[in-house]
């Protein structure tokens, strides 16, 4: 006989309440995933809450809303964690918040000086491992969670002039982006960007590891094909049988999602 957790359990019937809601939408099916989810809400909103003036209740309140989006987007049958997905859904929220109303983030000065030791171990981690490093190898290497490192980079990022395409939140389901969560106009094409993203994220996790590599270095880093090569440790001319094989293979995945 099978025993659950509790915290088993409760992610087990979070998920067939989610595979109910997406056969079958109803305001009492999300008003119950609602209830379930909370946590999530609240431990993102003491996380913003310590890097804003912003009173805690107010960001949970604007947390509920991103939490619903979250549901009525995700997709049980594509086999990610539905926490993965809710969280930058419900930070996004928050974000776009706390920008209509102009709130100044304060940034310790203990991250700005971590944050910058971060960008140089970066720069480091890429020349020694000949790739791109992950954050739990940058984390590791600065003698901090992953969680902090993740948080900082948040919070400077929200401070400083960046690109639009910079991660402030990254996760191995999704992630989102700087330009996800400015106040827009067009609120609804963002979301649609955000979502492309998504499907784009899963469809480059089911390559291989030097074609995800390469496309990452010649179109994500904007590295040329010989640097892309010197990181990757092949040869310029597989370099670019790899991006030919990967977009292939892209557009094969994306395909039917984009019918």
């Amino acid at each position: 006989m099978l025993i659950l957790m509790p915290t088993q359990s409760l992610s087990f019937r979070c998920m067939e309440l989610l595979q109910a809601y997406s056969h079958n939408p109803s305001l009492r099916l999300r008003n119950r995933l609602v209830e379930l989810n909370a946590g999530l809400v609240r431990k993102v909103s003491h996380q913003v809450s310590r890097k804003c003036a912003e009173p805690y209740e107010d960001l949970e309140q604007i947390g509920y809303l991103g939490l619903i989006r979250a549901i009525e987007r995700f997709d049980p049958h594509q086999g990610s964690a539905f926490s993965s997905f809710a969280i930058p859904y419900i930070r996004g929220e928050m974000l776009h918040y706390l920008r209509d109303k102009g709130s100044m983030m304060r940034i310790p000065r203990r991250w700005q000086e971590l944050y910058a030791r971060g960008k140089k171990l970066r720069r480091d981690l890429i020349d020694n491992l000949g790739r791109l490093p992950k954050d739990i190898e940058i984390s590791k290497a600065l003698g901090v969670s992953v969680q902090e490192w993740s948080e900082c980079q948040l919070a400077l990022q929200n401070r400083l002039p960046i690109s639009l395409d910079a991660v402030v939140n990254n996760s191995a389901d999704c992630s989102v982006t700087f330009g996800d969560t400015i106040a827009d106009p067009h609120y609804q094409q963002l979301r649609k960007l955000e979502e492309d993203r998504l499907q784009l994220q899963k469809a480059m996790n089911q390559l291989e590891e030097k074609t995800k590599a390469a496309i990452e270095c010649v179109f994500l880093w904007d590295l040329p094909r010989k640097e892309a090569a010197k990181q990757i440790g092949i040869s310029p001319m597989t370099v670019t049988r790899h991006l030919h094989k990967g977009i292939e293979q892209l557009g094969a995945i994306l395909e039917p999602q984009a019918a």
